[in-house]
């Protein structure tokens, strides 16, 4: 029963001069975009980077050996929690898409080499957005659209603070 309208667009910051076109819903009040199955989901870059990068962790001896040749512009706590944050959602979206495609990939190890394998092809989360595309909506990001903060919402938490002064003994 919705509706669509154009809502505009917004610029992603990589890869450069990329727009994602907005719209929104009247009846439902909310606004959604229509991204490219290129684009990282919640992320910067594209899947492909993404997958570069974890596919890199994979066989690297340390994140931190990983971090000395991926984030040279930031301190190395900052790059482990950059990497680190991309390496566990690829891997939480595999362990996922095991048990979604248990049949499929039964004795395939949650890591893009071993997915890759099995599939035969060189870019994993490309193609696994097209095998998996009816649970998008539901699947973690990079691959799938579902926002990280929807376990709060679940557990009756609002996703919005409340308006007002700072608890006692918080600085403000």
């Amino acid at each position: 029963g919705c509706h669509f309208a154009r809502h505009g667009t917004y610029a992603r910051v990589s890869p450069p001069g990329t727009r994602v076109a907005r719209f929104y819903c009247p009846e439902g009040h909310c606004t959604f975009s229509l991204l490219p199955d290129c684009l990282a989901a919640h992320l910067s870059g594209t899947l492909s980077e993404v997958e570069a990068l974890v596919r890199a962790a994979e066989q690297a001896p340390s994140l931190e050996a990983l971090c000395d040749s991926e984030r040279l512009d930031i301190e190395l706590p900052g790059a482990l929690r950059w990497i680190r944050r991309r390496v566990q959602g690829v891997h939480a979206l595999l362990t996922t898409l095991k048990g979604l495609l248990g049949a499929a990939f039964v004795s395939v190890a949650p890591t893009l080499t071993a997915f890759g394998a099995h599939l035969g092809v060189a870019e994993v989360l490309v193609a696994l957005r097209g095998i998996a595309a009816s649970w998008l909506g539901q699947l973690p990001a990079p691959l799938g659209f579902r926002a990280r903060c929807r376990a709060r919402a679940s557990m009756g938490q609002d996703l919005q603070q409340e308006a007002g002064p700072d608890p006692p003994g918080w600085a403000a």
